[in-house]
């Protein structure tokens, strides 16, 4: 299994490439420095870093075709490059802004960002994998209620589009051979877009290595055919075996071959 994860340097996107990683699937992460992208990867096995800023179709373009080029192919794009609230109020956990007091600048940034990030990259993948017969994408997405929570402009409105974007990729690309699906964490979590010095005190935060089960099990021949699915990383487990008793499901088990990512598939 060859994947592209964006936004790989730290948080989700680093808890997902290494549990990849160390699944023994290949991995080419991105972020907008290419040093710290590489100096990342080094630090997994078989890596690869790459530089990429989401917004720029050009610089999606490159690192599209440097990541399809390195890893022989993509099997797998993890859209999960990201801006958070910090970058438009950096005291948005104490002192919410309302909407009509958030800068223009920064609505847009976090919107290229947070959706059409996701719209371009897919965008730039899809035909290839279309070419290839198959593929898979998982696009990252938050709580419904960080969709909607008061002050969180622009950064609900953002999650909430690319929720909608990959319902409708997956209704275009439904019976192609490409799928798509959704993970969440499931609740807030310890990453640069929350941190701990604004965590209030008492509340528990999920780690970012939450979404390692499962995004290793959707790389996995298990999930071959899983498609426009909304998978919560603390319910996991719970999930699995849910689809297992659904009737029309094959029964994909909890343990077996999830962690069977062969190289070069």
């Amino acid at each position: 299994m060859r994947v592209l994860v964006t936004g790989g340097t730290s948080g989700l996107g680093l808890a997902m490439a290494s549990a990849l990683a160390t699944a023994g699937a290949g991995v080419a992460l991105t972020g907008r420095s290419g040093h710290r992208a590489e100096s990342v990867a080094a630090g997994l096995p078989g890596a690869l870093g790459i530089e990429l800023d989401v917004r720029d179709e050009s610089s999606v373009a490159r690192a599209v075709d440097e990541a399809w080029t390195r890893l022989g192919g993509i099997d797998m794009l993890v859209n999960n490059a990201g801006i958070g609230m910090r970058t438009v109020n950096p005291r948005f956990m104490t002192h919410p802004q309302g909407f009509w007091e958030v800068p223009v600048g920064g609505f847009r940034a976090v919107i290229e960002t947070n959706l059409t990030g996701y719209f371009l990259v897919a965008r730039e993948v899809v035909p290839r994998m279309l070419a290839a017969g198959g593929g898979r994408i998982v696009n990252v997405s938050v709580s419904h209620t960080t969709m909607h929570r008061a002050g969180f402009v622009p950064y609900g409105p953002s999650r909430a589009g690319s929720e909608a974007l990959s319902r409708i990729m997956a209704a275009d690309l439904r019976d192609t051979g490409v799928t798509v699906n959704l993970l969440l964490p499931g609740g807030a979590t310890v990453t640069g877009m929350l941190p701990r010095e604004v965590m209030p005190e008492g509340r528990e935060f999920l780690e970012p290595a939450v979404m390692g089960p499962p995004i290793v099990w959707l790389a996995s021949d298990d999930a071959a055919g899983v498609h426009d699915e909304r998978i919560v990383a603390v319910d996991f487990e719970r999930w699995l075996l849910d689809r297992k008793a659904r009737p029309d499901r094959s029964g994909a088990g909890v343990g077996g071959s999830r962690r069977e990512l062969r190289a070069g598939r």
